[in-house]
């Protein structure tokens, strides 16, 4: 197929945010422009648009998420590319069981719907634009990329919960996430050293949501986040691992099922420890003056590295480790904090170069990689869409 002026957007749709971008179509998009709206629910919605060097505010008079998605919607319309738009992409945080990318059908969607109290947080929100989409611009293809689907290679020793087997038969299981950023961290590794990638890798997606995958010849054998994204290592305001007595304790008190979600998912992890922030710059900041800012930098780094040494363990060795997300790719000192300690593996880590955020950052005598790459969900999310776009016209 010849691009031409056909153009992919996709899509990223949170539980308070929307982001976009819009790629010219092919083989290796192009990005155009990217777009954020932040903080929806909490008055009027802004989206703010960068294109090239430049950037614009764009007030969408909206408020609820409904509201806002809709209010996207009439400003696509009326920008002159969108007639451009040949198919758009969307990250769909959970899809069960599905394997690979495909394009968003009514059965789909009533699967979704079906699934929607796995990820309270995200499916409603994602399954909400898409309809409205559908609804606007039925004969416009929706592509869903998952998040779950790089996980699927996972073997049932590691998917296990130690419950009852029937609710595994139910589905409840271990599916992890943040899947798209790691096929996108797989192929740049591939392009770097494509022997390296055959090996054995830990990723490392840091960001406000994190987590660690382990993956050996190319499939992924375990990962931090179980069945919901709200497990693994402590997060910006998720609370990861956590006893499940401690459910049953504060439900005794009083904590209904709801509250206690809301505990888990957006009053834990480095904003509950700290009492301060969530933000992992601020807290580095006041960690000197400010205890419980340290404390939760301290266990922060200390969870990752147990989940490294846990995957070493599952890996039998280590070949690459890879740091990315919005703290791996920024935070050297965290970067240090989480390798210091692992001189046993050989693991040596290049002062200069890890402060100059360099894409390798482990010295020529360490005898593990250690990478920091930029992931980019988006632009894989535009390459799936692209992908099954021009199948579907190769083959009508």
């Amino acid at each position: 197929m010849n691009a031409g002026n056909s153009s992919i957007l996709t899509i990223n749709a949170g539980s308070s945010s929307i982001k976009i971008a819009l790629y010219e179509a092919g083989n290796k998009p192009v990005l155009l422009l990217s777009g954020n709206i932040e903080k929806i629910g909490y008055g009027n919605s802004i989206l703010i648009i960068k294109q090239n060097d430049t950037k614009n505010n764009f007030s969408l008079n909206a408020g609820d998420f409904n509201s806002t998605t809709i209010a996207l919607i009439d400003w696509l319309q009326q920008q002159s590319w969108f007639s451009n738009v040949k198919a758009i992409g969307h990250r769909i945080v959970h899809g069960m069981h599905h394997t690979q990318s495909e394009i968003i059908t009514d059965d789909l969607l009533k699967e979704l719907n079906s699934i929607v109290e796995y990820d309270p947080d995200h499916l409603p929100s994602e399954i909400k634009l898409t309809e409205l989409i559908k609804k606007r611009y039925p004969q416009l293809m929706q592509v869903a990329c998952f998040d779950t689907a790089f996980h699927t290679t996972i073997p049932a020793v590691a998917k296990m919960f130690a419950i009852p087997k029937k609710y595994f038969d139910e589905g409840v299981q271990r599916y992890g996430f943040h899947g798209i950023s790691y096929s996108y961290l797989m192929q740049q590794l591939q392009k770097i050293n494509s022997a390296e990638a055959n090996g054995r890798i830990i990723l490392a997606h840091l960001g406000n949501g994190a987590s660690i995958a382990a993956v050996k010849d190319d499939k992924c054998i375990d990962t931090s986040m179980g069945f919901t994204p709200a497990a693994g290592i402590v997060m910006s305001s998720r609370s990861g691992d956590i006893d499940p007595g401690v459910a049953w304790y504060l439900m005794k008190q009083g904590m209904n099922a709801k509250t206690f979600n809301d505990v888990i998912n957006h009053e834990s992890g480095l904003v509950g420890i700290s009492g301060l922030s969530a933000d992992m710059q601020t807290l580095l900041e006041k960690e000197n003056e400010n205890k419980n800012a340290a404390l939760a930098v301290d266990v922060f780094c200390y969870q990752i590295k147990k989940y490294i040494g846990a995957y070493i363990a599952a890996l039998g060795g280590l070949d690459v480790l890879v740091f990315s997300g919005g703290i791996g790719e920024n935070a050297s000192e965290i970067r240090k904090r989480v390798c210091n300690g692992f001189e046993y593996m050989h693991i040596e880590i290049d002062e200069a170069l890890n402060n100059n955020h360099q894409q390798l950052i482990s010295t020529n005598n360490s005898k593990i990689k250690v990478y920091v790459i930029a992931t980019n969900e988006e632009l894989m999310i535009a390459k799936e869409t692209f992908s099954i776009y021009t199948n579907k016209i190769d083959h009508s």
